[in-house]
């Protein structure tokens, strides 16, 4: 098994297991607090329970907002509609490679998240506020390396904010938006190229069908076997997923 994967794997473990793990400790005083070295606060574990479970509620969005999510899932959409299909493949099918693909793209931005935030917090040697700081970093690096400066200028524009020394310097508050932003139209522009042979498919067809006088035979009909013969001629899952996979690397 690889060691990204191994990373990965080992995240969603510990995730599950520390739940149970904080929920068990009911004999601790609920929101209490104690003053731990070099000024920091630590909390009971009945807090840190209710405060987990609130992020849980956030991990959707998360998703969505915070990892490559958005640009796989509207190109892998646009993609269906550019074949002219309905029904094939199904959302779910679309939403759950969208899913695993963003895992894999993610993968070695979650196995740093482990090793400096999660792995450390477990074993007792930072705090939840430490491991927070520490876990946001790469997180903040992969986006920042998604986001167009000039989204990022415009999220700085709008919100009032004083010029940023350096990206690094960005909040999340301003990075997110921008970082969604860009990821809006990285995936329309995947998305124009990718329709663009299936399109011209369906100029050939129209204009072939209109010049042989066929006009109650709709060219949807003859377009579509040609669109996925040529989809898979071309070896078209491949060339689309990698280049979704290649676009995240700089």
């Amino acid at each position: 098994m690889k060691p990204s994967i191994r990373k990965l794997r080992n995240v969603f473990v510990l995730l599950t297991l520390v739940l149970p793990t904080w929920v068990q400790a009911q004999g601790l005083p609920a929101f209490t607090s104690t003053p731990a070295p070099g000024g920091a606060t630590e909390y009971s574990l009945s807090l840190q329970t209710l405060l987990f479970m609130t992020v849980l509620v956030f991990l959707p969005a998360m998703l969505l907002m915070m990892t490559a999510f958005t640009r796989i899932v509207i190109v892998l959409s646009l993609l269906k509609q550019a074949l002219g299909t309905t029904t094939v493949p199904p959302s779910q099918v679309i939403i759950g490679l969208s899913l695993f693909l963003t895992f894999f793209v993610m993968s070695p931005v979650l196995g740093k998240v482990n090793d400096v935030a999660l792995k450390p917090l477990m074993d007792n040697k930072i705090s939840m506020a430490q491991a927070l700081d520490a876990g946001a970093a790469p997180m903040k690096t992969f986006m920042l390396a998604q986001t167009r400066s000039d989204d990022l200028a415009l999220f700085v524009k709008l919100s009032g904010h004083k010029p940023l020394a350096t990206p690094a310097d960005t909040p999340m508050t301003l990075l997110i938006p921008a970082f969604v932003t860009s990821e809006l139209k990285t995936a329309f522009q995947i998305g124009f190229m990718v329709f663009i042979p299936f399109l011209i498919i369906d100029m050939v067809v129209a204009a072939v069908l209109m010049s042989m006088g066929m006009m109650m035979l709709s060219p949807v009909t003859v377009s579509f076997p040609l669109k996925l013969m040529l989809f898979v001629l071309v070896n078209g899952w491949e060339l689309v997923i990698g280049s979704l996979v290649q676009s995240f690397v700089h």
